[in-house]
């Protein structure tokens, strides 16, 4: 699939530092996803044809299932909370758990990524800030 676009449904809220968890616990289990506002990137991330397969090649190693369709293809869909420091970037990049570890860090990296030296510059509330990305990865059966 040459030249997808990174689906992104952005959502973001403010906090003073990463979810703090008692040892053991996911910390993505303290985020409310639904209150994250969108990342605000200056240029919508393009998604390679080599990231869709590298996805893809986990779901045929049987490491993760294609959850759901997106546009008849079938699809895995991670979203991911970062936290944005105005001063130094990108602080932090959370995926939430999809039963795909690998693919779920690799869209967290990816987001990470995808942030640097892409967002728009915040005016509004001073520190740190979170937002979430959904990055999804689709490919022809």
């Amino acid at each position: 699939m040459q030249g997808a676009s990174l689906s992104l449904m952005l959502l973001a809220w403010q906090a003073p530092a990463v979810p703090q968890e008692p040892a053991g616990q996911n910390p993505a289990a303290a985020i409310d996803w639904s209150r994250l506002p969108d990342l605000p990137y200056r240029e919508t991330p393009q998604m390679t044809p080599a990231m869709h397969d590298w996805a893809r090649g986990q779901v045929r190693a049987r490491k993760c299932r294609a959850g759901r369709l997106v546009d008849g293809r079938p699809a895995v869909r991670v979203e991911v909370a970062a936290l944005i420091d105005p001063e130094t970037g990108v602080r932090t990049t959370i995926p939430r758990a999809i039963g795909c570890p690998t693919v779920e860090q690799y869209a967290a990296g990816l987001v990470a990524g995808f942030s640097r030296n892409n967002l728009v510059p915040r005016t509004a509330a001073p520190g740190a800030v979170w937002y979430r990305a959904t990055v999804t990865f689709a490919w022809r059966q």
